[in-house]
């Protein structure tokens, strides 16, 4: 029967006290066996398994790779974003940890219900408005002084971020992540009730000199009806599920319909791009290819087959010879 994870510093504290001789192995074996009840806090629920906080994380590790291709584009700076914690704690706890003035972003996830807190550390979200606005990504943490232009260029920023969440989420559910509003004192926030459980997913964030958080705040009812989607059976499944027939029939009708340019190439040849700049009206360019000579027919960039060219309907046609040696090869 597995027991619980000791610290460091337990373990340490353990051992020093066997080698001062104030506890010895047998007082531990006996004390452990006399021990049947342990304490619980019913203000820190633990409503998730460790299963289901490791695919939280996993998702979110994944989220963090994104975002860290996201806004080194978007900021044109070094940015690296990694996962640093996984915890779940009362809504109340979250709200004292992060600081009186900072930047949070309330949005919803459709179809599922609630809302989902994204906070961003005054040190970041002024590093990324002065790299926004032209600037080498100083730090000014004075959140509560945001003028109406600024907060307009953050959300715009954060709003195109969510696509990133969307893909992350991809695997347990199909969410449509919207903003609903900007806040900068988190003690305004009345979401959930001040004892629900909520998961906090906590981002260490480098943007070139400047260092910060991210923490994200995932109250337990968003995630209730989804909560099977995060055991260890369900990514099993959905990593091994194999599509059915009707699946296939339908991706193969979709491959079939799809269209392909078919380009009849009559010849190429060089120049050099003096002549280029000086071409006009008139100029006559010679091909390498002979006027009797088969074409060459491209399917979709690469070379298929030869041609002839000719009309039908009085339109321009082409008439197919051969399939040409090595086209296959190219697929």
């Amino acid at each position: 029967m597995a027991g619980d994870v000791l610290s460091q510093s337990e373990i340490d504290a353990l051992l020093s006290a066997i080698s001062t001789g104030e506890m010895s192995a047998d007082d531990m074996k006996k004390e452990e066996e006399t021990r049947k009840v342990k304490v619980y806090d019913f203000k820190r629920a633990l409503r998730f398994s460790k299963d289901q906080i490791r695919s939280l994380t996993r998702i979110h590790e994944n989220f963090a790779r994104l975002l860290t291709t996201f806004f080194s584009a978007q900021l044109r700076t070094y940015v690296q974003i990694t996962v640093a914690s996984v915890d779940q704690i009362p809504f109340e706890e979250f709200v004292r940890s992060i600081p009186n003035m900072t930047l949070i972003n309330v949005f919803e996830v459709p179809p599922l219900d609630g809302n989902i807190l994204m906070e961003i550390n005054p040190n970041i979200a002024y590093s990324m408005l002065d790299r926004l606005m032209g600037g080498s990504g100083a730090s000014y943490s004075n959140v509560d002084n945001l003028t109406e232009i600024e907060q307009k260029i953050m959300t715009n920023l954060f709003e195109r971020s969510f696509d990133n969440l969307r893909e992350a989420w991809d695997t347990i559910a199909e969410i449509d992540p919207m903003l609903v509003e900007l806040e900068v004192n988190p003690q305004f926030l009345q979401m959930i009730s001040p004892n629900e459980t909520v998961v906090v997913i906590s981002l260490n964030t480098i943007i070139g000199d400047t260092t910060g958080m991210i923490n994200i705040c995932i109250p337990h009812v968003v995630l209730e009806p989804i909560i099977h989607n995060l055991s260890v059976q369900y990514w099993m499944q959905s990593n091994t599920k194999e599509a059915t027939p009707e699946q296939s029939k339908a991706l193969e009708n979709r491959v079939k319909q799809a269209e392909l340019p078919l380009i009849a190439e009559l010849g190429t040849t060089d120049i050099t791009i003096e002549d280029f700049l000086y071409m006009s009206i008139g100029d006559v360019i010679q091909l390498d290819q002979k006027i009797d000579d088969s074409l060459i027919l491209r399917v979709g960039g690469l070379p298929k087959f030869t041609v002839q060219p000719g009309k039908r309907n009085k339109k321009m046609a082409i008439q197919i010879i051969d399939p040409l040696k090595g086209g296959d090869e190219d697929e």
